[in-house]
């Protein structure tokens, strides 16, 4: 994913407008591009914590909702992001190996979980 404007770009652009009128226009632009940038790496990153949720549904079994508690708490645990924890444990499909702080909190979190269901 590439960033639309670079902030050198912007600040040329906000130099070379016309006043008022424009300069708001141009502002305004300025804004929407960053949000869709934002909204994009959002999406990207939902998908792969949605990936990871799964995996956690078939390795606990659980609910859907449970799962995403489950990650929270891995990535809490971990202070590691929601998203970077979900990252590395949907590349353990592709013969990555999942980090030693996450590995043992998702440990942990299983049993946590399976305690809770009374297993």
């Amino acid at each position: 994913m590439h960033q639309v404007t670079t902030p050198r770009e912007e600040r040329r652009l906000l130099r070379t407008v016309p006043p008022a009128k424009d300069a708001a226009l141009l502002a305004e632009v300025v804004e929407l591009r960053a949000t869709n940038e934002q909204l994009e790496r959002a999406l990207a990153s939902r998908a792969v914590i949605d990936q990871a949720r799964g995996m956690v549904m078939v390795l606990a079994p659980c609910s859907s909702d449970r799962a995403w508690d489950l990650l929270v708490d891995v990535s809490q645990h971990c202070n590691i992001k929601l998203r970077d924890v979900a990252a590395a444990l949907v590349a353990t499909t592709k013969d990555q190996t999942l980090p030693q702080p996450i590995q043992r909190e998702l440990r942990r979190a299983l049993r946590r979980l399976q305690l809770a269901n009374g297993r």
